[in-house]
């Protein structure tokens, strides 16, 4: 079976804690040749990076739309601190919440805006959120000139033509698994080029309905990023692996550009 990367896991959330380094096992064992362990918050963010040099992973650094509240003054000196590492190979995940709204929305501008500008400064990718947002993230990119991927798509055909002619990858999870809220998902797949995806779990959330059985738990992981691609290359009208292929050459030329590629 070809290899796969998940290109975001958030291996720092407590559903993780009974058993952290079990589902990083499991994950290889399945055929899970990298993880992007993703930072949501200043703590989690060294958390991630502390785990991507415990398994050698990789990590982001960044700042979440539902933790812009919180932000600290020096947001930007401790993310660009972090983004030394060799193991943080991106910035975020930042980025746009207007369905939760958990922070004011122009605090959550404000705070992603200042993580586009470094990342364009560090000439890092963006791990970009989006939800509900797209005009005002339209706004917002159209300010820099940034790569990186808009992490968990689901949002319309226009959206997705803007942010693929922007340059950005799109990454699709577990929620193109689900015939209720991603059937409008499954009709835009055909529309990503295979050199334009990634694939990720956005573990522990957004099981793949389509799992068989379904752990007891509801609890997603990395080890179940097969069901994603099965799914994709279904839609697509190709076979799996061509689908784990495409995303793993395209997530190493993103992320993976200066160190040595993991394939």
């Amino acid at each position: 079976m070809q290899t796969m990367i998940d290109a975001g896991v958030n291996l720092t959330s407590s559903q993780f804690d009974k058993d952290r380094a079990d589902v990083v096992a499991r994950a290889k064992a399945n055929h899970i040749s990298n993880m992007l362990l993703i930072g949501c918050d200043l703590p989690s963010s060294e958390q991630s990076l502390a785990l991507a040099n415990t398994h050698q992973l990789v990590s982001t650094a960044g700042i979440h739309p539902h933790d812009a509240k919180d932000a600290p003054d020096d947001f930007i000196a401790q993310i660009t601190h972090l983004a030394k590492s060799p193991q943080v190979v991106a910035i975020g995940e930042c980025g746009l919440d207007f369905n939760r709204d958990f922070s004011p929305r122009d605090i959550q501008a404000h705070v992603c805006n200042e993580q586009f500008k470094l990342a364009q400064q560090l000439d890092m990718p963006a791990y970009i959120h989006e939800r509900d947002a797209h005009e005002h993230m339209k706004t917002l990119l159209s300010d820099h000139q940034i790569k990186g991927v808009l992490h968990c798509f689901t949002g319309d055909k226009q959206a997705l033509k803007f942010y693929l002619d922007y340059g950005l990858m799109i990454g699709i999870t577990g929620w193109v698994c689900d015939e209720r809220r991603g059937q409008q998902l499954r009709e835009l797949i055909p529309y990503i080029p295979n050199d334009r995806l990634l694939i990720e779990t956005d573990a522990p959330y957004l099981l793949p309905r389509t799992l068989s059985p379904k752990p007891k738990s509801r609890r997603n992981e990395p080890a179940y990023l097969l069901a994603v691609v099965t799914q994709i290359a279904e839609l697509k009208s190709t076979d799996f692996d061509t689908i784990a292929m495409h995303s793993s050459a395209n997530f190493n030329a993103l992320f993976m550009a200066n160190q040595s590629s993991i394939s």
